[in-house]
């Protein structure tokens, strides 16, 4: 149960308080410090799965606790970022994302139980909708002022669209895989 991939995800949920400290400190740079983090919890999200392969040290304990960090990660990231711009623009896309997040995991479980979980396991459209996600909220979290990295957070907003996109038409793939089942 304690191998590296199973340490890593375990870190990147401590980091989710450390996340909401930078982002909430007033310190100097605290946005930059907030983005950091998240970054650095993003890389260890890609770092543990592909370890877990690599290594063959998957575990039912990481299957478990990975998603449940990525999410969670995930919706701090959205919640803070809605609640700091005040905007519908931000506060949409992010009650999109966090609904799908909910869908999916239910409609997962639900599929093992029946046992039909490869129906809906993750796709490559759900990478890319975590990657574009990730990328948008780094940028988002960030706002950067400075002119030569300005460009973050208006990358950010496009990215959260890209995402959001994205985020509903994996849905729609995972719930098109379990329709049959869901209506019988």
């Amino acid at each position: 149960m304690w191998n590296i991939p199973n340490l890593l995800t375990l870190f990147r949920l401590c980091l989710i308080p450390v996340f909401i400290l930078c982002f909430y400190s007033g310190i100097e740079h605290a946005r930059f410090w907030a983005a950091f983090v998240f970054c650095l919890a993003a890389i260890t999200d890609a770092l543990d799965g592909y370890l877990a392969r690599r290594l063959q040290q998957s575990t039912p304990f990481g299957a478990f606790l990975d998603p449940v960090a990525d999410k969670v990660m995930v919706a701090v990231a959205l919640v803070l970022i809605a609640v700091d711009s005040l905007s519908l623009w931000v506060t949409v896309p992010a009650i999109i994302m966090i609904s799908r997040e909910i869908v999916i995991s239910a409609l997962r479980e639900w599929m093992a139980e029946l046992g039909k979980r490869a129906n809906v396991a993750v796709s490559n459209l759900g990478k890319y909708k975590t990657i574009a996600q990730m990328l948008a909220l780094i940028g988002l979290i960030w706002r950067p002022e400075h002119w030569l990295v300005s460009w973050f957070t208006p990358a950010g907003m496009l990215l959260l669209y890209v995402a959001t996109v994205l985020t509903v038409w994996s849905m729609a793939v995972y719930l098109k895989a379990a329709w049959r089942d869901l209506v019988h």
